[in-house]
């Protein structure tokens, strides 16, 4: 198998390093390298097939826009983007391929395929919470991996975005059985752990991933950027990625 020629965006962050480091042993080339104001994006950008974007939310409407000249694919695993931010990424995708996703785990994209069977299986009955774990460092709450969690139970129950609710506090009274309760934690150097309740009067379903390791994001993300790169302009996930949807 040749090596895929990427760029790294946002080499000098946690992920950027790592996907530096684990290039070589995921069959892919770190042509180039951009991190704020070091490196050239419209240059670097020519040089790789595909751009792997780990930086910071307000940076990826840069790295898009010359993807988008440049006819690159882009693989973004930053999170925290704006309502308009979001809208770039869904009409970049109408001219290049974007895998963009919250999480390049494996684990964690069958960790969302078992949410929403057991989101759509589960009745009413069994009230739905998720939880999550990361570094004191991490910027963004809940992290892109709880808000696709979320989405996920959110769709499967055909429930508005009201019924997310963050954190509580106070008198909130009785727990409907229409809500989604979101929990974030930070401290230490925790890598990432989620887990989605599904809680009933009887039992309680729990299901979870724990990282230990980052190379597991950043093995995922060199997996998406290869199959990227063989595919055309559309906006992709890691289910799409690993062929988890049904």
């Amino acid at each position: 198998m040749s090596k895929l020629p990427v760029m790294i965006y946002g080499s000098r962050g946690r992920m950027g390093r790592v996907l530096c480091d684990l290039a070589a042993s995921c069959e892919a080339e770190v042509v180039s390298t951009v991190d704020q104001n070091e490196g050239d994006l419209a240059s670097g950008i020519q040089k790789a097939a595909v751009a792997i974007d780990f930086s910071f939310h307000a940076a990826t409407v840069k790295l898009l826009d010359a993807a988008t000249a440049a006819g690159k694919a882009v693989v973004i695993g930053t999170t925290g983007h704006t309502a308009e931010e979001k809208e770039r990424i869904h009409a970049a995708a109408q001219q290049i391929p974007v895998v963009w996703a919250g999480n390049y785990s494996v684990g964690v994209n069958l960790l969302f395929y078992l949410t929403r069977k057991a989101a759509s299986i589960l009745g009413e009955d069994y009230q739905p919470e998720v939880l999550e774990l990361h570094h004191r460092h991490k910027k963004d709450a809940p992290s892109g991996t709880a808000a696709n969690l979320v989405d996920l139970v959110r769709e499967a129950r055909e429930l508005p975005e009201s019924a997310v609710v963050n954190g509580r506090e106070g008198i909130t009274g009785e727990r409907p059985n229409d809500q989604i309760g979101v929990h974030a934690i930070r401290g230490g150097q925790i890598i990432g752990e989620h887990t989605v309740f599904f809680i009933g009067e009887q039992d309680r379903i729990e299901l979870t991933h724990r990282a230990q390791d980052r190379g597991i994001f950043a093995r995922g993300a060199h997996r998406a950027a290869r199959w990227a790169s063989q595919q055309q302009p559309g906006l992709y996930d890691m289910r799409d990625v690993l062929g988890l949807k049904d």
